[in-house]
């Protein structure tokens, strides 16, 4: 018996021993430091993001309506003009001859007015005489009728004379208004924004109109063209307001205005977008047409709204803390207002967010105290988002959310986030 006593002792000695060092040397079960935001009460402001140019409200494009050569040039990029102001002078020469010629042609077109006009009274004498004879029968009735056709035919030749008349003219007044022409002028008050000629070039204008000059009536008012995604554009209505940023004047803001959503789709590498006007003042003449305006418009804005961090519907816990903690939970523990106790591990290691829920998670003291699943949400502006529905009545204003997490065995850092 005292040697199974010694037996026995032995074991439990050795047994307490192996227990010692296992626990002395098992690996120190990894801590974990919590990055958290709160949950506020605040403002919240929905926008897209674009980016667009600048241009002026309205540019005209000042053309040439006749072909020559540039001979003089009256104006130069960023000259202020006004409404007919000469900017420029074609070669009038050939022009001017071709008023001349027409002229010509009208004082002979008059030449043979007054010449048919003389045969209509002779014409219109010889019948009168020829109708007095035959009444008296002296002559021959084809004679009358012979002076009667002379009448007839000098009328259709005054008349034909009177048309050669019209004719001239208009001929006059074409070569007129070309030898006008030749006078470049400005039809708006503006500045010029482009010069495309210079003094001695050719231009044509027999297929399309020359380009000479580009005046923008008010830079005062400029307005940006931004491209929204189709996915974005039924976001936007008129009206809305926007804020405008430039990196040549990266500390400034613009406030500018939606005024035109345009219906025509813009289709590149099968993007489809669409254009959005938006109005802005350029008091301070700080802006140029072609600028790159970075844009952001308002869609929809709340105030005094519970809101949580965005970040906070993006984490994840750490897959061990979680198994560790549903092992010593209570299967049967009681729920309220959406919070739901830390679940089970499930397959393939993955724990938490499951599916497509939305899911936050409470943190107490530096630990995970429970999740709470997010059913509704509101307006974000991708920092905030505005929480409603039942998971009002779990988190409250101030209470802290994991938005992250740091592993500090070893001193290695993991995301958190999904």
């Amino acid at each position: 018996m005292k040697k199974k006593l010694k037996y026995i002792f032995i074991l439990v000695l050795l047994a307490s021993a192996g227990y010692a060092a296992y626990q002395f040397l098992k690996p120190e079960a990894p801590s974990y430091v919590y990055r958290t935001q709160p949950a506020t009460i605040g403002a919240i402001t929905s926008s897209i993001s674009a980016t667009g140019k600048v241009n002026a409200v309205e540019m005209v494009e000042v053309g040439t309506q006749v072909s020559g050569t540039i001979k003089e040039i009256y104006v130069d990029f960023n000259s202020p003009v006004k409404k007919g102001q000469l900017l420029a002078l074609l070669d009038p020469d050939v022009l001017a001859s071709r008023v001349e010629e027409s002229k010509a042609n009208l004082a002979l077109a008059q030449a043979g007015v007054a010449k048919a006009k003389v045969e209509v009274e002779n014409a219109s004498r010889n019948d009168v005489r020829s109708r007095e004879l035959w009444e008296r029968k002296l002559i021959a009735k084809s004679e009358m009728e012979s002076s009667g056709s002379q009448l007839a035919l000098s009328r259709a030749s005054l008349a034909e004379s009177n048309s050669r008349v019209i004719q001239a003219r208009e001929s006059l007044r074409q070569a007129q208004s070309n030898l006008e022409y030749t006078k470049i002028t400005s039809p708006i008050d503006g500045v010029v924004v482009s010069r495309q000629v210079d003094v001695g070039q050719t231009v044509a204008a027999s297929l399309q109109t020359p380009t000479l000059f580009s005046i923008a009536r008010d830079l005062t008012q400029m307005q940006v063209e931004a491209n929204i995604d189709e996915a974005d554009i039924g976001r936007i209505s008129e009206g809305q307001s926007a804020i405008c940023k430039f990196d040549s004047w990266p500390q400034d803001s613009f406030e500018a205005v939606v005024s035109q959503k345009r219906l025509s789709p813009e289709t590149v590498s099968n993007v489809v977008t669409y254009v959005v006007i938006l109005k802005v003042g350029n008091m301070e003449d700080k802006l140029m047409p072609g600028m790159t305006a970075n844009i952001s418009i308002v869609t929809d804005k709340r105030d005094g709204v519970l809101r949580i961090p965005a970040a906070a519907l993006r984490f994840s816990p750490p897959p061990d803390v979680v198994a560790d903690a549903s092992a010593r939970s209570d299967n049967s523990a009681r729920t309220s207002g959406g919070l739901l106790p830390i679940p089970q591990r499930g397959r393939g290691g993955q724990s938490g967010n499951q599916g497509n829920e939305q899911i936050v998670w409470l943190v107490e003291d530096g630990k995970l105290a429970g999740r709470v699943v997010v059913d509704e949400t509101g307006v974000s502006d991708r920092t905030w988002v505005e929480l409603r529905g039942s998971a009002l009545g779990s988190i409250k204003d101030g209470q802290e959310l994991a938005v992250a997490f740091t592993k500090e065995t070893g001193g290695s850092a993991a995301a958190g986030t999904r």
